[in-house]
């Protein structure tokens, strides 16, 4: 009898935990039901991936999408479809919006504004703030949270922790592991007078290595004074590198494409306030020091922090220009690139954007090709040499810091829980996100 699925993936080669070979993978009920041989079966649909290989879905698991209340930079809807165009399945945003991400009502709120608004599946960090750290223990484990994220430098307001009995109060609260922008505000502000108007050169000098590996520091004997886990966001300096090799029993690890690939010694001249983010771009120390950290396995994560502002506020002078630059579309191949280049393997790649979100943040049913989870799948083409543009890019403030980037390796299909939401730079049907599952609040 012949089987029969409602998706089939045919003729492609496969990656996964078991390897890499050709396979083709069947779908039933949004769920992968095998992957092997398929020749003799049969499928509502069939997606001819011949010449591409199928990898477990990407998940980035660091966005700002801005909504709400900064809709004119991006919002869920075209911020996922970024996401969706470069191959990405799930996005994890965070709270820094208007208002803040900080109690149930303005989780749900994001929530019923995300629904058959996105166009990947999507989950939202809840704030950690002084006044809501009694809540935060009840506060993550509301559906679709999927942790706590805490400013320790670089943010203003309420969002903005900085001393130690502030991280250790939120620590001390938490149950999941807790997420970290992690910059010394204390050192911040002693150096902003160091900011040179007109001159993003002097943006790495304001915030310096000095400022970042402090801060870790400090973040570390915390969380081992509290008991608890740690994630630090976007690691920019070698010097954290090392230190967090050491203390891997509490802290994971998230590294972003932009860190690896762009040199403060060139970009800043070349592109200005495009190459202005907080943490800084760094020099070729400082990149090399984090490609250690991807080899030797100190990095868990990788995440775009896809944090977009528009032209017009990009063309202040320093430092009245905004930190941030967009990267949920250009993940997928900037990194396949280094792929090609052979600074990263193909099985590390697989790893820090599928396997490492799922067991940082154990995500249910996601971030693994096998039987049982869900059938999200990214189909790239690596041979495939496209040039990245300002004009491909779907995100509302319509730039990125790698235009004229020459990628090879490119994401050519996106499946969503069994749905094809993108196929050859196409969007396909309707928006269907839905909230990621966590493990850890299952019985919430």
């Amino acid at each position: 009898m012949t089987q029969t699925y409602d998706l089939i993936v045919r003729g492609g080669e496969v990656a996964n935990h078991a390897g890499r070979g050709p396979a083709d993978v069947g779908v039933r009920n949004g769920k992968i039901a095998f992957v092997g041989d398929l020749s003799q079966a049969s499928a509502g649909e069939v997606v001819d991936a011949a010449g591409l290989t199928v990898l477990p879905g990407v998940i980035d698991t660091q966005v700002h999408f801005r909504e709400p209340g900064l809709e004119w930079k991006e919002d869920l809807e075209t911020g996922s479809r970024a996401a969706a165009l470069g191959g990405v399945v799930a996005v994890f945003e965070m709270p820094n919006t208007n208002p803040n991400t900080v109690d149930q009502p303005t989780i749900e709120h994001k929530l019923a504004r995300a629904r058959d608004r996105m166009w990947t599946d999507h989950a939202f960090y809840v704030g950690g703030t002084h006044a809501n750290v009694d809540h935060l223990a009840e506060l993550e484990r509301l559906p679709g949270i999927c942790g706590v994220k805490v400013f320790m430098g670089a943010s203003t307001g309420d969002l903005l922790i900085a001393d130690d009995d502030g991280v250790r109060a939120v620590l001390s609260n938490v149950n999941r592991r807790a997420t970290f922008h992690s910059e010394d505000e204390y050192r911040l502000a002693e150096r902003r007078e160091l900011a040179v108007t007109g001159d993003w050169t002097s943006h790495p000098v304001v915030r310096d290595a000095e400022s970042a590996i402090r801060s870790t520091e400090r973040l570390v004997r915390l969380a081992r004074e509290t008991g608890a886990r740690i994630h630090v966001l976007h690691v920019s300096t070698a010097e954290e590198i090392r230190f967090l090799a050491d203390h891997k029993d509490v802290a994971t690890v998230e590294i972003t494409p932009q860190h690896l690939t762009l040199d403060g010694d060139e970009a800043y001249a070349r592109l200005g306030a495009y190459a202005q983010m907080n943490p800084p771009i760094r020099n070729a120390h400082h990149i090399a020091g984090l490609w250690t950290g991807i080899q030797q396995g100190v990095a868990d994560v990788l995440g775009s922090d896809h944090a977009p502002h528009t032209r017009e506020e990009k063309s202040k002078p320093y430092p009245a220009s905004p930190s941030g630059m967009p990267g949920v579309q250009t993940l997928v191949p900037v990194m396949l690139t280094h792929v090609a280049n052979g600074k990263l393997s193909l099985e590390r790649f697989i790893d820090l954007t599928s396997g490492g979100a799922q067991r940082v943040f154990q995500t249910a049913n996601k971030g693994r090709m096998a039987e049982g989870y869900d059938a999200d799948l990214t189909l790239v083409d690596l041979k495939a040499k496209r040039t990245i543009t300002h004009d491909q890019q779907a995100s509302r403030c319509g730039w990125t810091p790698f235009d004229g980037f020459e990628a090879t390796g490119w994401p050519m299909a996106t499946i969503v829980r069994g749905r094809v939401v993108m196929r050859d730079a196409e969007l396909i049907g309707a928006a269907h996100g839905r909230p990621v599952r966590f493990q850890e609040t299952l019985g919430a």
